[in-house]
């Protein structure tokens, strides 16, 4: 484990270098990376969304595809589309920029539902149906998506299916005074992240999604992870709960952390630190509750002070 440490604090530095003052949200963005997981990156514009997705994309040695998504957007200018070839009297089959290893969808609210569809199978199976062929995605395969919560003029907000596949919610939030200052530096004569080169290959990639399955989950923190779950589901203020996806979300992401911490054992902590990007946008909080203000965040929280911790060994 100490080799996947060392490889993620390679990867953090190069990433720092441009996202300024964000280590968290560059954690979990790497823990998505190693478990083979989708992230949704969520907030209001201008604090660097595009920016840690596309840096990521330069500090691994992978294919980059970037999806700009408008409303007028079709599945097809996603997936591709098979055109017929004169010469050949067969019809061949064009791959759409969805063929890549790491895809930025930019904006993914402004695609219309059935342009959003169209990511489903993607995300999930990592592969493509166009016109009854099935096509499968190279690995590593991985979706970073951004989207503004805040600006509805012409947005479509994502269904509970799509959320579903998203193995992390990440939300950056305002720098500090001296973080936004460091900015202002670091982009005087050009944007830092011309400098950034990679630092990762794709085939060092997969020997770490390897070596993190490795990763010991005691069957006590197991239950603890389906408990967290369950509650979500029986909350009274709760209209949806979490699925199994996200019990197996968190089970994974744990590992990642884990490993990224140099150790080969899951921790509680870990679990806790991570139920909140990892089980809240699974959450649909009912109409009475919102009128209370109630978040899923807020409600993930209070689940976490209600369910006993396991202690001892976990081996119970």
């Amino acid at each position: 484990m100490k080799n996947l440490q060392t490889l993620g604090e390679t990867l953090s530095q190069n990433l720092e270098k441009v996202v300024i003052g964000k280590r968290n949200a560059i954690e979990l963005v790497m823990i998505g990376l190693l478990c083979q997981g989708h992230v949704l990156i969520e907030d209001v514009p201008g604090v660097g969304k595009t920016v840690l997705a596309r840096s990521l994309a330069r500090s691994l040695g992978c294919d980059f595809n970037r999806l700009q998504f408008t409303p007028d957007m079709l599945p097809s200018d996603v997936t591709g589309v098979s055109i017929f070839n004169q010469e050949t009297r067969k019809f061949e089959f064009r791959p759409g920029p969805i063929f890549g290893q790491i895809i930025l969808a930019d904006e993914i609210n402004r695609a219309t539902p059935k342009t959003q569809a169209a990511l489903l199978e993607a995300m999930d199976e990592r592969q493509v149906t166009v016109d009854g062929q099935t096509h499968s995605l190279p690995r590593p395969f991985m979706v970073l998506a951004t989207q503004n919560p805040i600006e509805y003029e012409g947005t479509f907000p994502l269904p509970e299916a799509q959320l579903d596949r998203f193995l992390l919610r990440v939300r950056l939030g305002y720098p500090s005074a001296l973080d936004e200052v460091s900015v202002l530096e670091g982009q005087q004569l050009r944007h830092p992240i011309e400098a950034i080169r990679s630092v990762l290959t794709a085939e060092e990639i997969l020997a770490a999604l390897e070596t993190v399955k490795s990763v010991y989950v005691a069957p006590a923190l197991k239950r603890y992870i389906v408990e967290l779950t369950h509650r979500t589901r029986n909350h009274g203020d709760v209209y949806l709960g979490a699925s199994p996806r996200g019990s197996l979300g968190l089970f994974r992401a744990g590992q990642a952390r884990a490993a990224l911490a140099g150790r080969d054992h899951v921790l509680p902590d870990d679990l806790k630190a991570l139920a909140q990007p990892v089980l809240a946008h699974r959450i649909i909080v009912n109409p009475a509750a919102r009128l209370r203000e109630v978040t899923a965040e807020r409600l993930i929280q209070e689940i976490l002070f209600s369910v006993p911790v396991p202690g001892g060994s976990f081996d119970a």
